[in-house]
């Protein structure tokens, strides 16, 4: 397996997708901004689309690769017959937490946002938008189980493109609601359900050539059963730190006017790179590093992990820099029109500054995480991450009456550093990997184009800085020239420094 020809295949739909989601934002905060009708419609996709990272953004792959992957590699009847008690399962247990959720969605709507209801507006239009949308969660979730089969069999492709539909399904719903009499956050909160939908049927068309799921409740529940639910919900909690971190900084930004679309702003600006640098390197190597494990290949393991950590970082610290340094012009060419007034970009860019620190750490995370994974061991990370989310719980709790939600992507960012640290000590501990000498030689290369793009950066933004103010109609264009040129600059710069040369990245 070439790592960065399948992590660009996993990458491209995947960038794809977050530009249509930046599309679909952009549209979303032109027609609702930061009003009660923003926040309320985000606390109603944030609940099923956490769930949807979850399973769809590693921690599946986590529980269900190396089981499946091993099994496969024996006996490929075997492994049909386990995916389908494994879908079947999934899909009773699914079924019955959507009901459940659709009947005491009041109930829910009090834990992941108990501060609207101050607002019983916001409160009463949650919970409809919420139970419109929560049968997302049971489509997206069995998509993700097909996922997982065809990254099992290294096709990436297709479940990387899958998301693409929901992004289209949204834009387009948005425009479709300038044209009836409903209003346009409840036809934004059926198209969810209806994305979803079609993400599964999308990925069924694909999958049929390795595995054909049959709906039975003649479940056989068999050891390697067994052992997969109880590898699942570890994995889940963390392979889903970030994700979980953020919901409970959603929790507790309900308390606070305008925060909740302040953090969802924030949070889709810098999950395009966490999807590239983390999610596309973890999910392109964990089958092939499951593979390498079971037959103890211990070459091709430090190869494999040493390459997608060089890739991991020359990817993260540059996007963390560019973030930091170019919040506040990001948001505004993003986000900065119509119902999104000044205020909420200003509030918006310094949530996206804080997050940027911690997007190496959210990547990282994807890498160290997989060590384990690959070696069947959910327990490590998930007690390690269980630390890092109480953590995060204490820090914003402690702080929040005194400075706002600006605590949530703090706590959030400084959490998730401390998680990487712990999970180096047990990966050092435990001898899970020895840096090798490429790696020790390219990662000062990387920092020093890292500088060197970062002032070339800073110069531009100070050229352009007039170019930024709200009310400037070419704002994006002006962005994306710089954009373009720190790229280009960083790539130039890592190639002629030795830090970074694609042709290098492959498996042996």
């Amino acid at each position: 397996m070439n790592l960065i020809a399948s992590t660009s295949t996993f990458s491209f739909f995947t960038i794809i997708s977050r530009i249509l989601g930046y599309v679909r934002d952009i549209l979303i905060a032109i027609f609702l901004g930061t009003s009660l009708f923003a926040d309320a419609f985000f606390v109603a996709f944030r609940l099923p689309n956490t769930f949807r990272r979850l399973f769809a953004e590693g921690a599946f792959n986590a529980a269900f690769i190396p089981s499946y992957s091993g099994i496969l590699a024996v006996d490929k009847s075997e492994a049909d017959n386990f995916a389908k008690n494994v879908f079947n399962l999934l899909f009773l247990i699914l079924l019955f937490f959507v009901v459940v959720a659709e009947i005491f969605m009041p109930q829910l709507i009090f834990i992941i946002a108990p501060g609207f209801y101050n607002d019983p507006e916001k409160l009463e239009l949650a919970i409809e938008l919420s139970r419109i949308t929560f049968p997302f969660l049971l489509f997206v979730s069995l998509a993700s189980f097909l996922a997982a089969i065809l990254n099992s069999h290294n096709k990436f492709a297709a479940a990387a493109a899958a998301p693409i539909i929901l992004n289209i399904i949204l834009i387009g719903s948005l425009f479709f609601s300038q044209w009836v009499n409903i209003p346009n956050v409840k036809i934004l909160a059926y198209a969810v359900s209806f994305a979803g939908i079609l993400q599964f049927i999308l990925l069924l068309f694909f999958v049929k050539k390795n595995f054909k799921p049959i709906l039975s409740l003649k479940i056989k529940i068999d050891k390697k059963i067994k052992f997969f639910f109880s590898k699942l919900l570890p994995s889940i909690f963390s392979s889903g730190v970030t994700q979980i971190n953020i919901l409970i900084g959603t929790i507790i930004a309900s308390f606070q006017a305008g925060a909740v679309s302040y953090l969802y702003y924030a949070d889709r600006v810098y999950q395009i790179n966490l999807a590239v640098a983390g999610i596309a390197v973890g999910t392109v190597m964990l089958p092939e590093l499951s593979k390498y494990v079971k037959t103890n290949d211990f070459e091709k393991i430090t190869n494999l992990q040493n390459r997608a950590l060089e890739l991991c970082l020359f990817l993260s610290i540059p996007a963390a820099i560019a973030l930091v340094l170019a919040s506040n012009q990001i948001i505004t060419s993003l986000f900065g029109y119509g119902s999104f007034d000044n205020e909420s970009v200003i509030n918006t860019a310094l949530a996206l500054t804080y997050f940027a620190i911690g997007v190496p750490a959210f990547s990282i995370l994807k890498i160290f995480s997989n060590f384990f994974f690959a070696r069947d061991d959910t327990k490590t990370p998930f007690y390690l991450s269980v630390i890092s989310v109480i953590l995060n719980i204490v820090i914003s709790v402690s702080f929040f009456g005194q400075i706002g939600f600006i605590i949530i992507p703090i706590a959030t960012s400084v959490s998730s550093w401390i998680n990487v640290l712990m999970h180096f000590y047990y990966i050092k501990k435990r001898r899970l990997h020895i840096f090798d000498s490429k790696f020790t030689y390219k990662l000062p290369r990387i920092i020093l184009s890292v500088v060197v793009m970062a002032v070339i950066l800073y110069l531009l933004l100070g050229f352009f800085s007039d170019k930024f103010g709200y009310n400037e109609s070419w704002k994006f264009i002006y962005l994306f020239i710089i954009v373009i040129i720190s790229l280009a600059s960083y790539f130039l710069i890592s190639n002629f420094s030795g830090a970074f040369k694609f042709k290098e990245i492959k498996i042996k």
